[in-house]
Protein backbone atom coordinates (compact mmCIF):
# COMPACT_ATOMS: atom_id res chain seq x y z
CA UNK A 1 0.00 0.00 0.00
CA UNK A 2 1.56 3.71 -1.37
CA UNK A 3 2.75 6.00 1.84
CA UNK A 4 1.63 9.46 2.34
CA UNK A 5 2.84 10.97 4.87
CA UNK A 6 3.12 14.17 6.90
CA UNK A 7 5.27 15.71 9.54
CA UNK A 8 3.55 13.92 12.94
CA UNK A 9 1.83 15.88 16.00
CA UNK A 10 -0.70 18.16 13.37
CA UNK A 11 -4.11 17.82 14.95
CA UNK A 12 -7.24 18.64 12.87
CA UNK A 13 -8.22 22.51 14.04
CA UNK A 14 -11.15 21.72 16.35
CA UNK A 15 -14.51 24.04 17.60
CA UNK A 16 -17.38 24.90 15.16
CA UNK A 17 -16.19 28.69 15.82
CA UNK A 18 -12.31 28.00 15.26
CA UNK A 19 -13.36 26.17 11.87
CA UNK A 20 -16.19 28.75 10.62
CA UNK A 21 -13.27 32.03 11.62
CA UNK A 22 -10.97 30.65 9.49
CA UNK A 23 -13.12 30.36 6.43
CA UNK A 24 -14.60 33.82 7.32
CA UNK A 25 -10.86 35.10 6.97
CA UNK A 26 -10.56 33.55 3.45
CA UNK A 27 -13.85 34.60 2.38
CA UNK A 28 -13.25 38.42 3.36
CA UNK A 29 -9.65 38.67 1.96
CA UNK A 30 -11.18 37.64 -1.42
CA UNK A 31 -13.25 39.74 -1.50
CA UNK A 32 -11.42 42.77 -0.39
CA UNK A 33 -9.14 41.58 -3.73
CA UNK A 34 -12.12 41.25 -6.20
CA UNK A 35 -13.25 44.87 -4.84
CA UNK A 36 -9.73 46.29 -5.76
CA UNK A 37 -10.08 44.28 -9.19
CA UNK A 38 -13.07 46.28 -10.08
CA UNK A 39 -11.50 49.90 -9.52
CA UNK A 40 -8.01 48.71 -11.23
CA UNK A 41 -7.95 50.02 -14.59
CA UNK A 42 -4.34 50.43 -15.03
CA UNK A 43 -2.26 49.66 -18.26
CA UNK A 44 -3.26 46.99 -21.33
CA UNK A 45 -5.76 44.21 -21.15
CA UNK A 46 -2.95 41.92 -20.72
CA UNK A 47 -1.59 44.04 -17.91
CA UNK A 48 -5.15 44.09 -15.89
CA UNK A 49 -5.68 40.12 -17.08
CA UNK A 50 -1.78 39.31 -15.20
CA UNK A 51 -2.82 41.32 -11.95
CA UNK A 52 -6.14 39.81 -11.88
CA UNK A 53 -4.56 36.31 -11.74
CA UNK A 54 -2.33 37.33 -9.46
CA UNK A 55 -5.11 37.85 -6.87
CA UNK A 56 -6.64 34.82 -7.85
CA UNK A 57 -3.47 33.19 -6.71
CA UNK A 58 -3.08 35.16 -3.57
CA UNK A 59 -6.72 33.98 -2.48
CA UNK A 60 -5.68 30.65 -3.09
CA UNK A 61 -2.93 30.94 -1.56
CA UNK A 62 -5.04 31.96 1.69
CA UNK A 63 -7.35 29.22 0.91
CA UNK A 64 -4.85 26.23 1.16
CA UNK A 65 -3.21 27.78 4.19
CA UNK A 66 -6.65 27.14 6.05
CA UNK A 67 -8.27 24.31 4.78
CA UNK A 68 -4.68 22.72 5.17
CA UNK A 69 -5.29 22.39 9.44
CA UNK A 70 -9.15 21.64 8.94
CA UNK A 71 -9.06 18.43 7.12
CA UNK A 72 -12.34 16.62 7.03
CA UNK A 73 -15.11 18.51 4.88
CA UNK A 74 -13.08 21.79 4.46
CA UNK A 75 -9.84 20.08 3.17
CA UNK A 76 -11.76 17.81 0.93
CA UNK A 77 -13.70 20.65 -1.04
CA UNK A 78 -10.50 22.28 -1.60
CA UNK A 79 -9.09 19.09 -3.04
CA UNK A 80 -12.12 19.03 -5.42
CA UNK A 81 -11.28 22.77 -6.51
CA UNK A 82 -7.38 21.29 -7.27
CA UNK A 83 -8.93 19.40 -10.78
CA UNK A 84 -11.11 22.49 -11.49
CA UNK A 85 -9.82 25.06 -14.58
CA UNK A 86 -9.58 28.74 -13.80
CA UNK A 87 -9.57 30.31 -17.18
CA UNK A 88 -7.56 33.79 -18.14
CA UNK A 89 -4.51 32.59 -16.24
CA UNK A 90 -1.04 32.98 -17.37
CA UNK A 91 1.19 29.67 -17.73
CA UNK A 92 3.40 29.73 -14.78
CA UNK A 93 -0.32 31.46 -12.23
CA UNK A 94 -2.09 28.07 -13.54
CA UNK A 95 0.81 25.46 -12.76
CA UNK A 96 1.24 27.35 -8.78
CA UNK A 97 -2.40 26.92 -8.45
CA UNK A 98 -2.16 23.24 -9.70
CA UNK A 99 0.80 22.61 -7.23
CA UNK A 100 -0.71 24.83 -4.30
CA UNK A 101 -4.13 22.98 -4.73
CA UNK A 102 -2.76 19.64 -5.14
CA UNK A 103 -0.66 20.13 -1.94
CA UNK A 104 -4.48 19.52 0.06
CA UNK A 105 -3.65 15.98 -1.43
CA UNK A 106 -0.31 15.23 -0.63
CA UNK A 107 0.59 16.83 2.11
CA UNK A 108 -1.15 15.46 4.90
CA UNK A 109 0.64 15.02 8.88
CA UNK A 110 -0.51 12.54 10.30
CA UNK A 111 -2.74 12.39 13.76
CA UNK A 112 -0.99 11.25 17.00
CA UNK A 113 -1.42 7.00 17.48
CA UNK A 114 -2.87 7.47 20.66
CA UNK A 115 -5.90 9.32 19.44
CA UNK A 116 -6.33 6.99 17.12
CA UNK A 117 -5.85 3.95 19.13
CA UNK A 118 -8.81 5.32 21.49
CA UNK A 119 -10.65 5.45 18.66
CA UNK A 120 -10.14 2.11 18.01
CA UNK A 121 -10.80 0.41 21.32
CA UNK A 122 -13.98 2.66 21.29
CA UNK A 123 -15.14 0.92 17.90
CA UNK A 124 -13.83 -2.69 18.47
CA UNK A 125 -14.45 -2.66 22.76
CA UNK A 126 -11.22 -4.36 23.21
CA UNK A 127 -7.61 -2.90 22.62
CA UNK A 128 -6.07 -3.10 19.46
CA UNK A 129 -3.44 -5.74 20.18
CA UNK A 130 -5.88 -8.04 21.72
CA UNK A 131 -7.93 -8.06 18.82
CA UNK A 132 -5.32 -7.94 16.33
CA UNK A 133 -2.22 -9.91 16.20
CA UNK A 134 0.09 -6.82 15.72
CA UNK A 135 -0.90 -3.00 14.26
CA UNK A 136 2.26 -0.90 13.46
CA UNK A 137 2.08 2.36 15.58
CA UNK A 138 3.35 4.92 12.80
CA UNK A 139 0.44 4.89 9.93
CA UNK A 140 1.31 3.76 6.35
CA UNK A 141 -1.38 6.42 4.71
CA UNK A 142 -2.65 9.68 6.11
CA UNK A 143 -5.55 11.69 3.97
CA UNK A 144 -8.33 13.89 4.54
CA UNK A 145 -10.96 11.98 6.57
CA UNK A 146 -8.57 8.99 8.48
CA UNK A 147 -5.42 7.56 8.15
CA UNK A 148 -4.18 3.82 7.53
CA UNK A 149 -2.33 1.31 9.91
CA UNK A 150 -0.60 -2.19 8.59
CA UNK A 151 -1.47 -4.76 11.05
CA UNK A 152 -1.98 -8.51 11.20
CA UNK A 153 -4.99 -10.66 11.71
CA UNK A 154 -4.71 -13.21 14.60
CA UNK A 155 -4.77 -15.99 11.41
CA UNK A 156 -1.88 -14.41 10.22
CA UNK A 157 -3.25 -12.45 7.42
CA UNK A 158 -1.68 -8.85 7.03
CA UNK A 159 -4.32 -5.99 7.21
CA UNK A 160 -5.11 -2.49 5.83
CA UNK A 161 -6.80 -0.29 9.19
CA UNK A 162 -8.09 2.86 7.95
CA UNK A 163 -8.72 4.57 11.09
CA UNK A 164 -11.09 7.65 11.11
CA UNK A 165 -9.53 10.74 12.63
CA UNK A 166 -11.86 11.41 16.08
CA UNK A 167 -14.28 14.40 15.82
CA UNK A 168 -14.27 14.64 11.68
CA UNK A 169 -17.84 13.18 10.65
CA UNK A 170 -19.30 15.40 13.68
CA UNK A 171 -17.42 18.51 11.99
CA UNK A 172 -18.83 17.48 8.63
CA UNK A 173 -22.14 19.07 8.63
CA UNK A 174 -21.05 22.07 10.08
CA UNK A 175 -18.17 22.53 7.81
CA UNK A 176 -20.11 22.10 5.09
CA UNK A 177 -22.86 24.78 6.10
CA UNK A 178 -19.53 26.99 6.24
CA UNK A 179 -18.25 26.25 3.19
CA UNK A 180 -21.32 28.26 1.94
CA UNK A 181 -19.59 31.52 3.24
CA UNK A 182 -17.08 31.43 -0.10
CA UNK A 183 -19.79 31.24 -2.40
CA UNK A 184 -19.71 34.66 -3.84
CA UNK A 185 -15.86 34.21 -4.17
CA UNK A 186 -16.27 30.48 -5.77
CA UNK A 187 -18.40 32.39 -8.27
CA UNK A 188 -15.93 35.47 -8.84
CA UNK A 189 -13.44 32.55 -9.86
CA UNK A 190 -15.92 30.70 -11.85
CA UNK A 191 -18.67 33.03 -12.45
CA UNK A 192 -20.94 30.04 -14.88
CA UNK A 193 -20.63 27.75 -11.97
CA UNK A 194 -23.88 26.79 -10.27
CA UNK A 195 -22.36 27.10 -6.71
CA UNK A 196 -24.94 26.01 -4.76
CA UNK A 197 -26.27 22.68 -6.90
CA UNK A 198 -22.13 21.85 -6.71
CA UNK A 199 -21.87 22.39 -3.51
CA UNK A 200 -25.01 20.52 -2.26
CA UNK A 201 -23.58 17.24 -4.22
CA UNK A 202 -19.92 17.56 -2.46
CA UNK A 203 -22.06 18.05 0.69
CA UNK A 204 -23.78 14.47 0.08
CA UNK A 205 -20.66 12.92 -0.94
CA UNK A 206 -18.57 13.88 1.79
CA UNK A 207 -21.19 13.13 4.31
CA UNK A 208 -20.89 8.88 2.82
CA UNK A 209 -17.27 9.04 2.76
CA UNK A 210 -17.64 9.64 6.31
CA UNK A 211 -19.47 6.51 6.68
CA UNK A 212 -17.09 3.58 6.32
CA UNK A 213 -19.73 0.81 6.75
CA UNK A 214 -21.17 2.74 3.31
CA UNK A 215 -17.03 2.42 2.08
CA UNK A 216 -17.29 -0.98 3.24
CA UNK A 217 -20.22 -1.97 0.92
CA UNK A 218 -19.38 -0.42 -2.12
CA UNK A 219 -15.66 -1.75 -1.91
CA UNK A 220 -17.22 -4.98 -2.08
CA UNK A 221 -19.34 -4.47 -4.95
CA UNK A 222 -15.70 -3.45 -6.42
CA UNK A 223 -14.28 -6.11 -5.13
CA UNK A 224 -17.18 -8.76 -7.00
CA UNK A 225 -17.00 -7.06 -9.99
CA UNK A 226 -13.22 -6.49 -10.45
CA UNK A 227 -12.50 -10.45 -8.88
CA UNK A 228 -10.64 -12.84 -11.61
CA UNK A 229 -9.66 -10.19 -13.87
CA UNK A 230 -6.19 -10.30 -15.93
CA UNK A 231 -4.60 -6.36 -14.41
CA UNK A 232 -7.04 -5.51 -11.73
CA UNK A 233 -6.96 -6.22 -8.18
CA UNK A 234 -9.32 -5.16 -5.47
CA UNK A 235 -8.51 -6.00 -2.03
CA UNK A 236 -11.56 -8.03 -0.16
CA UNK A 237 -13.18 -5.86 3.14
CA UNK A 238 -12.63 -8.15 6.88
CA UNK A 239 -16.76 -7.34 7.38
CA UNK A 240 -15.83 -9.19 10.93
CA UNK A 241 -13.32 -5.69 11.76
CA UNK A 242 -14.93 -2.75 9.68
CA UNK A 243 -17.07 -0.56 11.78
CA UNK A 244 -18.90 2.86 10.99
CA UNK A 245 -15.38 4.69 11.39
CA UNK A 246 -12.94 1.60 10.94
CA UNK A 247 -12.44 -0.02 7.48
CA UNK A 248 -10.25 -3.02 7.32
CA UNK A 249 -9.12 -4.52 4.32
CA UNK A 250 -6.53 -7.16 3.12
CA UNK A 251 -2.90 -5.34 2.61
CA UNK A 252 -1.36 -5.25 -0.74
CA UNK A 253 2.46 -5.04 -1.29
CA UNK A 254 3.55 -3.29 -4.64
CA UNK A 255 5.52 -0.17 -5.90
CA UNK A 256 3.66 2.94 -4.84
CA UNK A 257 3.26 6.12 -7.83
CA UNK A 258 7.01 7.61 -7.11
CA UNK A 259 8.76 4.11 -7.55
CA UNK A 260 6.36 3.28 -10.56
CA UNK A 261 7.92 6.78 -11.99
CA UNK A 262 10.95 6.10 -11.99
CA UNK A 263 10.35 2.81 -13.93
CA UNK A 264 11.04 2.27 -17.74
CA UNK A 265 8.61 3.11 -19.96
CA UNK A 266 7.01 0.09 -20.99
CA UNK A 267 6.33 -0.43 -17.38
CA UNK A 268 5.16 3.33 -16.85
CA UNK A 269 2.60 3.40 -19.75
CA UNK A 270 1.04 0.36 -19.17
CA UNK A 271 0.17 0.71 -15.68
CA UNK A 272 -1.41 4.84 -17.05
CA UNK A 273 -3.66 2.56 -19.36
CA UNK A 274 -4.57 0.37 -16.60
CA UNK A 275 -5.65 3.19 -14.02
CA UNK A 276 -7.03 4.27 -16.95
CA UNK A 277 -9.07 1.17 -18.03
CA UNK A 278 -9.82 0.92 -14.23
CA UNK A 279 -11.67 4.18 -13.78
CA UNK A 280 -13.56 4.46 -17.01
CA UNK A 281 -14.54 0.90 -16.68
CA UNK A 282 -16.09 1.38 -13.79
CA UNK A 283 -17.82 4.22 -14.44
CA UNK A 284 -19.10 2.52 -18.03
CA UNK A 285 -19.65 -1.23 -16.95
CA UNK A 286 -21.07 -0.33 -13.27
CA UNK A 287 -22.10 4.08 -13.63
CA UNK A 288 -20.14 4.52 -11.00
CA UNK A 289 -18.02 7.46 -10.81
CA UNK A 290 -14.79 7.17 -8.46
CA UNK A 291 -14.17 10.75 -7.58
CA UNK A 292 -10.49 9.80 -5.83
CA UNK A 293 -8.09 8.14 -8.08
CA UNK A 294 -5.34 9.74 -5.90
CA UNK A 295 -1.89 7.60 -6.98
CA UNK A 296 -1.72 6.87 -3.64
CA UNK A 297 -4.96 5.19 -3.93
CA UNK A 298 -3.72 2.17 -6.45
CA UNK A 299 0.06 0.18 -6.52
CA UNK A 300 2.12 -1.92 -9.39
CA UNK A 301 1.97 -5.55 -8.11
CA UNK A 302 4.82 -8.21 -8.22
CA UNK A 303 2.70 -10.01 -10.31
CA UNK A 304 2.06 -7.37 -12.66
CA UNK A 305 -1.45 -6.15 -11.76
CA UNK A 306 -2.52 -3.19 -10.16
CA UNK A 307 -4.33 -3.03 -7.04
CA UNK A 308 -6.99 -0.59 -5.64
CA UNK A 309 -8.26 0.65 -2.75
CA UNK A 310 -10.06 3.94 -1.29
CA UNK A 311 -13.94 4.11 -2.15
CA UNK A 312 -15.38 6.73 -0.06
CA UNK A 313 -15.81 9.56 -2.83
CA UNK A 314 -18.11 8.15 -5.18
CA UNK A 315 -21.57 8.57 -7.28
CA UNK A 316 -23.88 7.04 -8.87
CA UNK A 317 -24.10 8.31 -12.65
CA UNK A 318 -27.26 8.56 -14.66
CA UNK A 319 -28.29 5.70 -16.91
CA UNK A 320 -25.56 5.40 -19.72
CA UNK A 321 -23.90 8.83 -18.80
CA UNK A 322 -20.28 8.10 -20.14
CA UNK A 323 -21.73 7.04 -23.30
CA UNK A 324 -23.81 10.20 -23.85
CA UNK A 325 -20.26 12.14 -22.97
CA UNK A 326 -19.11 10.13 -25.48
CA UNK A 327 -20.98 12.28 -27.92
CA UNK A 328 -19.01 15.77 -27.13
CA UNK A 329 -15.85 13.37 -28.02
CA UNK A 330 -17.19 12.81 -31.53
CA UNK A 331 -18.15 16.04 -32.24
CA UNK A 332 -15.37 17.79 -31.42
CA UNK A 333 -13.31 14.79 -33.43
CA UNK A 334 -15.55 15.56 -36.21
CA UNK A 335 -15.24 19.51 -35.92
CA UNK A 336 -19.25 20.11 -35.76
CA UNK A 337 -19.15 23.10 -33.50
CA UNK A 338 -23.63 22.69 -33.86
CA UNK A 339 -23.52 19.75 -32.42
CA UNK A 340 -21.24 19.96 -29.70
CA UNK A 341 -23.11 23.25 -28.57
CA UNK A 342 -26.28 21.30 -28.46
CA UNK A 343 -24.85 18.31 -26.75
CA UNK A 344 -23.12 20.87 -23.93
CA UNK A 345 -26.33 22.02 -23.42
CA UNK A 346 -28.16 18.89 -23.01
CA UNK A 347 -25.68 17.78 -20.43
CA UNK A 348 -25.95 20.95 -18.41
CA UNK A 349 -22.95 22.66 -19.21
CA UNK A 350 -24.35 25.62 -21.58
CA UNK A 351 -27.07 27.68 -19.54
CA UNK A 352 -29.50 30.11 -21.26
CA UNK A 353 -30.46 29.67 -25.40
CA UNK A 354 -28.28 28.67 -28.07
CA UNK A 355 -27.90 32.32 -29.21
CA UNK A 356 -26.16 32.83 -25.89
CA UNK A 357 -23.16 31.10 -26.68
CA UNK A 358 -20.46 30.64 -29.96
CA UNK A 359 -20.26 27.80 -31.06
CA UNK A 360 -17.01 27.75 -32.82
CA UNK A 361 -15.67 29.42 -29.54
CA UNK A 362 -16.80 26.55 -27.80
CA UNK A 363 -15.29 24.32 -30.18
CA UNK A 364 -11.70 25.44 -30.18
CA UNK A 365 -11.67 25.47 -26.64
CA UNK A 366 -12.58 22.11 -26.39
CA UNK A 367 -9.95 21.31 -28.96
CA UNK A 368 -7.24 23.18 -26.96
CA UNK A 369 -8.26 21.36 -24.23
CA UNK A 370 -8.45 17.83 -25.46
CA UNK A 371 -5.68 18.48 -28.00
CA UNK A 372 -3.95 15.28 -26.38
CA UNK A 373 -6.84 13.36 -27.77
CA UNK A 374 -6.99 14.36 -31.17
CA UNK A 375 -3.31 13.11 -32.14
CA UNK A 376 -3.37 10.45 -34.84
CA UNK A 377 -0.52 8.27 -33.42
CA UNK A 378 1.15 7.44 -30.32
CA UNK A 379 1.70 10.55 -27.72
CA UNK A 380 4.23 10.61 -25.02
CA UNK A 381 3.01 13.47 -22.32
CA UNK A 382 5.13 15.19 -20.30
CA UNK A 383 4.44 17.62 -16.76
CA UNK A 384 4.28 20.82 -18.63
CA UNK A 385 1.05 19.49 -20.59
CA UNK A 386 -0.67 20.19 -18.07
CA UNK A 387 -1.39 23.74 -18.68
CA UNK A 388 -0.87 23.47 -22.48
CA UNK A 389 -4.72 23.97 -22.90
CA UNK A 390 -4.74 26.79 -21.01
CA UNK A 391 -1.55 28.66 -22.51
CA UNK A 392 -3.21 28.03 -26.25
CA UNK A 393 -6.73 29.16 -25.23
CA UNK A 394 -4.94 32.58 -23.92
CA UNK A 395 -2.74 33.00 -26.88
CA UNK A 396 -5.11 32.44 -29.61
CA UNK A 397 -8.46 32.94 -28.97
CA UNK A 398 -8.21 35.74 -25.99
CA UNK A 399 -10.45 37.75 -23.96
CA UNK A 400 -13.79 36.69 -25.77
CA UNK A 401 -13.03 32.78 -25.45
CA UNK A 402 -11.61 33.48 -21.52
CA UNK A 403 -15.34 35.17 -20.91
CA UNK A 404 -17.23 32.39 -22.34
CA UNK A 405 -15.54 30.08 -20.52
CA UNK A 406 -16.26 31.51 -17.36
CA UNK A 407 -19.71 31.38 -18.22
CA UNK A 408 -19.82 27.48 -18.62
CA UNK A 409 -20.92 25.39 -15.48
CA UNK A 410 -20.40 22.25 -14.30
CA UNK A 411 -23.16 19.93 -13.68
CA UNK A 412 -23.55 18.46 -10.11
CA UNK A 413 -24.16 15.05 -11.92
CA UNK A 414 -20.60 15.33 -13.73
CA UNK A 415 -18.50 16.66 -10.57
CA UNK A 416 -16.89 13.40 -9.46
CA UNK A 417 -16.34 12.59 -13.44
CA UNK A 418 -14.63 15.45 -14.31
CA UNK A 419 -12.76 14.77 -10.80
CA UNK A 420 -11.68 11.79 -12.24
CA UNK A 421 -10.99 13.09 -15.53
CA UNK A 422 -8.81 15.67 -14.37
CA UNK A 423 -6.71 13.46 -12.14
CA UNK A 424 -5.98 10.56 -14.47
CA UNK A 425 -4.35 13.35 -16.77
CA UNK A 426 -2.73 14.62 -14.00
CA UNK A 427 -1.27 11.35 -13.55
CA UNK A 428 -0.64 10.51 -17.05
CA UNK A 429 1.26 13.73 -17.35
CA UNK A 430 3.54 12.92 -14.12
CA UNK A 431 4.59 9.59 -15.65
CA UNK A 432 5.28 11.07 -19.04
CA UNK A 433 3.27 7.91 -19.91
CA UNK A 434 2.74 7.12 -24.53
CA UNK A 435 -0.20 5.70 -25.34
CA UNK A 436 -2.99 5.84 -28.57
CA UNK A 437 -5.17 8.30 -26.00
CA UNK A 438 -7.37 8.75 -28.56
CA UNK A 439 -8.24 5.38 -29.86
CA UNK A 440 -8.20 4.86 -25.89
CA UNK A 441 -10.93 7.62 -24.74
CA UNK A 442 -12.78 6.33 -27.97
CA UNK A 443 -12.88 2.41 -26.75
CA UNK A 444 -13.57 3.62 -22.92
CA UNK A 445 -15.47 6.82 -23.02
CA UNK A 446 -17.93 5.89 -26.83
CA UNK A 447 -17.59 2.33 -26.56
CA UNK A 448 -15.42 1.55 -29.59
CA UNK A 449 -13.52 -1.46 -30.21
CA UNK A 450 -10.58 -1.90 -27.91
CA UNK A 451 -7.09 -1.31 -29.54
CA UNK A 452 -4.90 -2.38 -27.55
CA UNK A 453 -3.50 -5.82 -26.19
CA UNK A 454 -4.88 -4.78 -22.65
CA UNK A 455 -8.24 -3.69 -23.88
CA UNK A 456 -8.25 -7.15 -25.84
CA UNK A 457 -7.44 -8.85 -22.29
CA UNK A 458 -10.09 -6.63 -20.71
CA UNK A 459 -12.86 -7.94 -23.77
CA UNK A 460 -12.12 -10.97 -23.44
CA UNK A 461 -12.79 -11.43 -19.58
CA UNK A 462 -15.82 -9.32 -19.78
CA UNK A 463 -17.10 -12.13 -22.39
CA UNK A 464 -16.01 -14.82 -19.91
CA UNK A 465 -17.96 -13.30 -16.85
CA UNK A 466 -21.04 -12.76 -18.59
CA UNK A 467 -20.69 -16.62 -19.57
Amino acid sequence: MAERRGQPGQRPVAGRAARTARLGRVAAGGAARWAGDRLDSRGSDDERQRRRGDRMVATVDSLVDQLSAMRGAAMKVGQVLSTVEFPGLDPDQAAYLKGRLASLRDDVPPVDWGEMRRLLRGEWGAEPERVLDRIDAEPAAAASIGQVYRARARDGRELAVKVQYPGIADAVESDMRNIRVLSPLLRRMMPGLDVKAVIDELSRRIVEECDYELEASSHRRLARFWRGHPFVRVPAVDTELSRRRVLVTDWVDGLGFDAVAAEPDAVRDRYAEIVYRYYYATAAELELALGDPHPGNYVLCEDDKVAFFDFGMISRLPRNYLREEGEVFRAVRAGDAAALAAKLRELGYLAGEPSDWNAELLLEHMRSLSWWLLADEPLRLAPEDLWRGTETMREEHGREMIDQVRRMSLPPQALLLRRMEGLLFQIASTLRAQASWGDLMRELVEGGEPTTELGVEHARWLGERAA
